[in-house]
């Protein structure tokens, strides 16, 4: 998708913030999309997109005092509510494409990853500590397909809560029979995951290309 025309100093002021997302450190301040921004989301993609940046703002200045299980309810409600289910295929005209936030946002549309990453992301905005939060890579076994969702873990030894666009519901890993796991990843590492615990750590997460590539463009373009 190219890049939207902005000011430099907008487009500093989202790539200060998508470093921040990628290390996995809050800002000092706010996050804050001004009126010439979204007026320039408005005019590339809609009126809705633009609404959406709002909410997602709204949503992440308002929430940060909640209690984790608050963050993950609204945020979990926001994305699955907001955002429409497309195929790369049909939306990026690739087989697989890892998008940001930015871009899911402004599209309205992606899929599971793209929900998933946006949650990650959000999520640790909001002040959830990263080591709790994991991408979890999973076999859908009702759908006999691959499927990505977000985990959080409230201890390591516990099963974690499965974050899905699947199943709106938030529940333990342990009441997903219907969800295999393979490996999850966060900023700092990458796991063999199972149902239980936190699996067996096998390296950085620099090792999946796609979560390298998607870093790299929050960096360089908000769009």
């Amino acid at each position: 998708m190219p890049a939207v025309n902005i000011g430099r100093s907008h487009l500093a002021a989202i790539a200060v913030f998508a470093a921040s997302l990628c290390c996995g450190i809050a800002l000092a301040g706010s996050l804050f999309f001004d009126r010439e921004l979204l007026d320039k989301v408005d005019n590339k993609y809609g009126a809705a997109a633009r609404q959406r940046f709002v909410d997602w703002q709204n949503l992440i200045e308002t929430g940060k005092d909640l209690t984790d299980a608050d963050k993950l309810r609204r945020v979990n409600d926001f994305f699955n509510r907001n955002v429409d289910f497309v195929d790369d295929i049909a939306l990026w005209n690739k087989v697989d494409y890892w998008a940001t936030p930015t871009e899911f946002l402004a599209k309205g549309a992606g899929d599971c990853e793209d929900y998933s990453i946006a949650k990650y992301f959000t999520l640790v905005e909001m002040g959830v500590d990263e080591s709790k939060l994991r991408i979890t890579y999973v076999k859908a076994l009702e759908l006999n397909q691959a499927h990505m969702v977000l985990t959080y873990f409230e201890s390591m030894r516990s099963p974690p809560l499965v974050l899905d666009n699947l199943k709106p519901a938030i529940l333990p890993a342990t009441q997903r029979s219907d969800l295999q796991p393979v490996y999850s990843f966060n900023g700092t590492g990458l796991w063999l995951a199972k149902s239980r615990g936190s699996g067996q750590h096998v390296g950085g997460s620099d090792r999946l290309s796609l979560w390298t590539e998607l870093k790299s463009r929050m960096l360089e373009s908000p769009f």
